[in-house]
């Protein structure tokens, strides 16, 4: 989320992170309810059918993709996002599960996304996400799902710089 903002900054395109979606309906539905993964699916598709639509130049999104077990549903999900668009570029950040422990607190985050507030229970979804699914890529995978892939191991650098190295990469 935060490498989003900030590369929103240097682009002036719209930022959206996938809380913003989930937590519109985790007062309705639980985390893992198939009704809220259906709902936020759907929300999703139409925010991005009518950035397509207008004027704007594009939007930067981010979310998680699960390069486990199902991921035929994952894709496809993606695919129907995708091609929405003519371009689209895909960056996969990676870090360790003890800075992404850290982070989880971060005020930015907690400010942001409703859900990760309770430290207990969104330490516990974090934790168990790196059991339940595998959100990193193995060397070749992206590529091979998505055009324009790039992985960055961003453990050791700070948003402001993946950012700059994103926009660079892919010209924006």
């Amino acid at each position: 989320m935060t490498v989003g903002q900030e590369l929103a900054k240097l682009t002036d395109l719209k930022f959206m992170h996938n809380h913003e979606t989930i937590d519109l309906l985790l007062n309705i539905f639980e985390f893992g309810d198939g009704a809220r993964r259906r709902l936020t699916s759907t929300f999703r598709y139409l925010i991005f059918e009518e950035v397509a639509k207008s004027d704007l130049d594009g939007i930067i999104f981010s979310a998680c993709f699960d390069f486990g077990r199902d991921i035929e549903e994952e894709r496809a999900e993606f695919e129907k996002w995708m091609a929405l668009f003519d371009e689209v570029y895909v960056v996969e950040l990676e870090a360790s599960v003890e800075e992404r422990l850290r982070r989880n607190k971060t005020a930015n985050r907690l400010a942001n996304k409703a859900s990760k507030r309770d430290l207990e229970k969104s330490e516990q979804r974090l934790l168990l996400s790196t059991i339940k699914h595998r959100l990193n890529s193995e060397p070749g995978e992206g590529e091979k799902f998505f055009p324009n892939f790039w992985k960055i191991n961003n453990e050791n650098l700070s948003a402001e710089e993946v950012a700059k190295m994103i926009q660079e990469r892919f010209g924006l």
